[in-house]
């Protein structure tokens, strides 16, 4: 009888059989990898013909009338091109679009390629980032493909960087890199008589790469800002179109009051105040509408909280301090209140009223007094501090190091700049830099507390009309400031607030 050998059956079911299950595996494997990418949803891009429901034309684009400027060689361009090409001109292949966000950046775009009668493309940069190789390459290649077929047209790109940023330079080969690579071709790839322009936004146009922003490529680089005052107004006039305005309303006072705001902002504006009036169910919008819309946008929404009475009165002490140092550096608050609005507890409300771009020292200096006037009424009145002032010291810190880093501003340091991220300093430049930034918050404080001790008496005044009404407009804050004379070193300290892009309300 012949016995079972055990290791020869296992070892002929391992020849035979495993072989056609690792191949089945892995057919398994590739099945579901390409059922993924055909099930993957096909991004396409936004198509927007001239003169449908989603165009745009000059008349919406209001506040950038030097961006329209130089866009409107482009409409022209497109327009005939054989006057161009007659003196050997060709259609620029890029244009860049940079600045801060809700500028009207994509709201350009979308006007050059209605104005220019160009079919408009438009593809978030996102859409081209995958994680399987080749794909994002692919659909630039089809977007072109399809702006080549449908010229003149005009492709437009929005946050550029999600595939423009530099690469990274290692021995790898990135997904991204891949896609980058493939639009730069496609960009390089432009016959002189192809009617294709493309177009492209970003908010970090440091980040982007070099290879990008080269002449030949993106051509012109347009730098949209938020709108100054004529900008606001003819904004403000474009979001009130067909809105029933009352005879009260002041679109050259809101105009004046939101310096620095973009135009996001005051299209925001325009619709919270709609909806206050259709909330009180009015039929008209009022200034008050406006009013109530700006400080929503600016300080945030107002929340009810509970807070205890020696909380409160904190609180009010507080306000008060940066109320009244507002009025002691030659700037009137427009509000103070102790209602809680977004995350601050309490705020003072500040309205610039003029245009400013540049700030002298000693307007800094007295912009940080008052910033730290909330902390030092507290220390006066209480002998102690809260973490109420948490915000205002993060405000006070950043102009301290602008100052010093940035602009030459120190006491012993006035010619140089001394940039938080040079790491050749030496350890003595470094200890002069924290020295001089120290000097600078402390001098602060330390006129803070000495201006509102010697007005104590209309510290406790504010206060308590603050205890009693909550809050105060313009009018009640000057009454209680009747016969306390401003002693600022300066006429303005507010317009840094919308220079370094920080909230002036404490």
């Amino acid at each position: 009888m012949l016995g079972f050998d055990f290791n020869s059956a296992i070892s002929n079911f391992a020849l035979t059989w495993l072989p056609v299950m690792f191949f089945l595996l892995m057919c398994i494997v590739v099945y579901l990898l390409w059922k993924t990418v055909k099930l993957m949803p096909r991004v396409k891009p936004m198509e927007i013909t001239p003169g449908s429901a989603s165009a745009v034309t000059w008349d919406d684009v209001a506040g950038l009338d030097e961006a329209k400027e130089e866009l409107q060689e482009i409409v022209d361009f497109l327009r005939d091109p054989a006057r161009f090409e007659a003196l050997g001109a060709r259609v620029p292949k890029g244009i860049l679009f940079h600045g801060p966000p809700g500028t009207g950046k994509t709201l350009a775009a979308k006007a050059v390629a209605n104005e220019s009668g160009a079919r408009f493309y438009a593809q978030s940069a996102s859409a081209f980032v995958e994680m399987f190789a080749g794909l994002g390459a692919a659909r630039i290649r089809k977007l072109f493909e399809e702006a080549r077929k449908n010229a003149p047209s005009i492709v437009f790109i929005d946050e550029l960087d999600a595939v423009g940023q530099a690469r990274s330079g290692h021995s790898f080969n990135r997904e991204q890199d891949q896609t980058l690579n493939q639009l730069l071709v496609e960009l390089d790839g432009f016959g002189p008589r192809d009617q294709v322009v493309v177009m492209g936004a970003s908010n970090r146009l440091q980040d982007l790469d070099p290879a990008l922003l080269r002449p030949g490529r993106f051509d012109r680089q347009v730098l949209i800002n938020p709108p100054d005052l004529k900008g606001r107004r003819a904004i403000l006039d474009v979001h009130t179109r067909g809105k029933p305005l009352g005879d009260d309303v002041d679109l050259d006072g809101v105009a004046r009051q939101t310096s620095g705001l973009t135009g996001a902002d005051l299209q925001n504006i325009c619709n919270e105040a709609a909806i206050g009036a259709g909330r009180n169910d009015r039929a008209t919008l009022t200034h008050a509408d406006f009013d109530y819309a700006l400080e929503r946008v600016v300080a945030g929404l107002q929340q009810r909280r509970v807070v205890t009475d020696k909380e409160k009165r904190i609180l009010a002490y507080h306000e008060a301090g940066h109320a009244l140092m507002s009025h002691l550096v030659g700037n009137q608050p427009e509000k103070a209140t102790i209602i809680a609005r977004g995350t601050a507890l309490g705020y003072v409300l500040h309205l610039p009223e003029e245009e400013r771009y540049l700030e002298t020292k000693e307007e800094l200096l007295d912009w940080m007094v008052m910033a730290l006037s909330g902390r030092a009424a507290e220390e006066i009145v209480f002998g102690r501090v809260t973490n109420g002032a948490a915000n205002d010291l993060e405000k006070v810190t950043q102009i301290a190091r602008a100052m010093v880093f940035e602009w030459g501003m120190g006491e012993s340091v006035t010619s140089r700049t001394m940039r938080a991220d040079n790491y050749a300093l030496s350890e003595e430049t470094k200890r002069l830099r924290d020295t001089e930034q120290a000097r600078l918050t402390d001098a602060a404080y330390a006129d803070a507390v000495r201006l509102l001790s010697k007005h104590r008496g209309a510290l406790d005044r504010v206060s308590a009309a603050l205890l009693e009404k909550e809050t105060l407009d313009r009018d009640e804050l000057a009454a209680l400031f009747a016969g306390v004379e401003p002693e600022s070193r300066s006429s303005d300290s507010v317009g840094v607030v919308r220079a370094l892009g920080v909230d002036p309300t404490g």
